[in-house]
C-alpha cells in the first residue's frame, strides 16, 4: 500500500510543473459524466484508462456535489466506491488513489482499501475526519465551499473572494495540523464553481499565487465547469479547450495538482508547456 510519504515523494520527483488528478465519478448524477461509469466494471476500466493516459492520481467519488445536488447515505456511497478502489488497485497496484468524500466512515473504508488521499469538499467539516487522516498517515485535500451543494450558488457575493477563501483554507489547515495531520500532507483547493460566480472563479484563478504563498500545495479543479460554458457557450462535453486555457494560471505557482476529466488532453498540454520551458508564467492578468 502506498503511504502519504510515498505519495509526496512520487509527486515531488515527477519533474512536472503540475500533477494530474483524473476523475472517476461512480454516480448517476454528476454534472459532466453522470451515469457513464456507474457500474464497478465501467468505473475500474475508466480508472485504468486514466492511469495509462498519465494521471498521477485517480480521484474516485460516489456522491455528486454538483450545484443543487442532494446527499446520499454512507452505505450507498461505500457500495459504489470501495469495489472500484480495490478493482483499480488489483489491476494497477502502483496507482495513487484519492477518495472524494466528506464522510469519515467512507474515508476509513477507502483508506483501508488502499486510497492515500481524502478529497473533502467540506474541508474536514465532519467530526473525526482530521483525526482519521492523522491516524492513518494519509493526505487530505481541503476545499472551500459556501454552504452545501444544494444551496451553494444562492449567495456568491464576496468582498474579496481570494482573501476570504485563503483565510478559510488556512484556518482549516491549521485545525488539521492541530488534530495531528502532517502539514506536508495537506492540499488546499479554492473550490472553483462551489459557491462562486463567474467573476469569483476568474479572480481565484488569477489569485492562485496568493493561495500558494500559504505554503500548502494546491488542487485546482476547473474541468468542464459551468463558468467555462458561460464564457464560451460550449456544452459540458465540448469544454476541453476551455479547460486547458483555464489551467494557464497554474503555471504561476510552484506546486499544484489539477483535477480533470480529460487526462490525455491535459498530458499533451503539459508536455508542450514543458517542451517550451515556460517555467514561471509571466502573463499579466486583470
Amino acid at each position: 500500500m502506498t503511504t502519504m510519504t510515498e505519495l509526496r515523494e512520487r509527486l515531488a520527483s515527477s519533474g512536472h510543473r503540475f500533477e494530474i488528478m483524473g476523475v472517476v465519478n461512480v454516480t448517476p448524477d454528476s454534472f459532466s459524466d453522470g451515469g457513464q461509469f456507474e457500474t464497478t466494471t465501467a468505473a475500474v476500466d475508466r480508472g485504468v484508462e486514466l492511469v495509462d493516459a498519465g494521471a498521477e492520481i485517480v480521484d474516485i467519488g460516489g456522491e455528486s456535489t454538483r450545484p443543487g445536488s442532494r446527499g446520499i447515505d454512507a452505505e450507498t456511497e461505500l457500495s459504489r466506491v470501495v469495489p472500484v478502489i480495490t478493482g483499480l488497485l488489483d489491476r494497477r497496484p502502483d496507482a495513487l488513489v484519492s477518495i472524494d468524500t466528506s464522510k469519515p466512515d467512507v474515508a476509513r473504508a477507502a483508506l483501508d482499501a488502499g486510497a492515500v488521499l481524502v478529497n473533502d469538499v467540506t474541508a474536514g467539516g465532519s467530526a473525526g475526519m482530521f483525526e482519521l487522516v492523522a491516524e492513518r498517515g494519509a493526505a487530505i485535500a481541503l476545499m472551500h465551499m459556501r454552504g452545501q451543494p444544494r444551496t451553494m450558488q444562492k449567495d456568491t457575493r464576496y468582498d474579496d473572494v481570494v482573501e476570504e477563501v485563503r483565510s478559510y483554507l488556512v484556518e482549516r489547515a491549521v485545525a488539521a495540523v492541530a488534530a495531528g495531520v502532517n502539514e506536508r500532507a495537506i492540499f488546499i483547493d479554492p473550490g472553483i464553481g462551489f459557491g462562486k460566480d463567474l467573476e469569483g472563479n476568474l479572480a481565484l484563478l488569477r489569485g492562485l499565487p496568493r493561495l500558494a504563498d500559504t505554503g500548502f500545495s494546491l488542487i485546482v479543479g476547473t474541468s468542464r465547469k459551468s463558468f467555462l460554458g458561460l464564457i464560451t457557450g460550449a456544452p459540458v462535453d465540448q469544454r476541453v479547450s476551455a479547460t486547458l486555457a483555464s489551467l494557464i494560471p497554474v503555471l504561476a505557482v510552484d506546486t499544484a495538482v489539477v483535477r480533470v476529466h480529460d487526462v490525455k488532453d491535459v498530458v499533451h498540454f503539459r508536455g508542450v508547456v514543458e517542451a517550451l520551458k515556460l517555467g514561471r508564467c509571466e502573463l499579466k492578468y486583470g
